[in-house]
């Protein structure tokens, strides 16, 4: 290899954007789906008691 040799990458605009890029975001996790699941409790609570209300009366 030739004493001047320059590495492409280490001096193109892309290079230097995926370096110094923000930081991936980690998953959210159970705390992004908390909403979901107490809409859906919520939900299957009124059609149980939809269900017994109908049952009943």
């Amino acid at each position: 290899m030739p004493e001047n040799y320059t590495d492409p990458s280490g001096n193109t605009e892309a290079f230097r954007a995926f370096a110094t890029g923000p930081e991936p975001q980690a998953p959210a996790g159970t705390a992004g789906r908390l909403p979901m699941i107490v809409g859906a409790a919520v939900v299957a609570a009124v059609l149980l008691a939809l269900a017994v209300w109908l049952a009943v009366g």
